[in-house]
């Protein structure tokens, strides 16, 4: 797959390998290409088990491939850096810190001076519709609003792009869907380019410009399909359902 100027991230020939406590070779991922342009929506969807959230570390740097590499803007990614945030399913948040010091925390880790950081901190949180509860912890906050806060907290680092791992996973609903469509504005305001693990299709095809289809364990790539709808989408709409269900279909196999 040939990397080009518009794309932000260029992975190539990715694989990763585990040996399991009785000593057995597993292929979690094996030779994934993929680019992703800037202000690009990517879903990935695909079996449990199949390296989803596994290819997901890597990119982020946060985990070393077996083989293959991955590119940011040209740069290749081997460790964790400023450019490249990730928001993971779990909240993460710090329970001994306010929701203003959870959000200003990686700009703390970055050496930014304590009345600068904070004032970035509330901007991100005013993105995110929880000013109000700056001064709150995390113990007092729903589900929704900590994964809100933990998406500020990554925004306010100002990464180019955003990894996000099953981040509505745990939620129920109602809220899964008040946050997509959160999601959808924060994203359309901040321009950020996104890839998204998730296990709901349906999740992927209100969301994506283009939906990433992984193959069962060793995760391959299956199939890549553009999702040639105008937003806002509504999940009445003929193509949404037919979209969806192919999708589905293709997962079976």
């Amino acid at each position: 797959m040939q990397e080009t100027n518009d794309n932000i991230l260029h992975v190539e020939r990715l694989s990763k390998e585990f040996t399991t406590e009785r000593g057995e070779q597993l292929i979690a991922v094996d030779n994934v290409n993929l680019n992703v342009s800037s202000n690009e929506f990517v879903c990935i969807v695909g079996p449990s088990g199949c390296g989803k959230s596994t290819m997901l570390r890597i990119i982020a740097g946060l985990e070393e491939a077996s083989a293959g590499n991955v590119r940011y803007r040209g740069t290749p990614v081997t460790k964790p850096g400023k450019r490249i945030g990730m928001v993971f399913q779990e909240y993460s948040l710090f329970p001994w810190l306010s929701v203003l010091d959870n959000t200003a925390a990686g700009l703390e880790f970055a050496g930014i001076p304590r009345e600068r950081r904070r004032e970035q901190a509330k901007e991100y949180l005013k993105i995110v519709g929880m000013s109000e509860f700056a001064e709150a912890y995390p113990h007092e906050l729903s589900g929704g609003m900590r994964q809100r806060v933990a998406i500020a907290r990554a925004l306010a680092n100002d990464p180019d792009v955003l990894l996000m791992d099953e981040p509505f996973g745990a939620l129920d609903a109602h809220t899964r869907i008040l946050l997509q469509r959160e999601l959808l504005r924060i994203w359309e305001m901040t321009h950020k380019t996104i890839l998204f693990v998730t296990h709901s299709v349906d999740e992927a095809v209100y969301l994506a410009d283009r939906i990433i289809i992984m193959s069962h364990r060793p995760g391959k790539i299956r199939d890549v399909l553009t999702v040639d709808m105008d937003r806002p989408r509504s999940r009445a709409m003929p193509e949404f359902g037919k979209l969806t269900d192919s999708i589905l279909t293709a997962l079976e196999y």
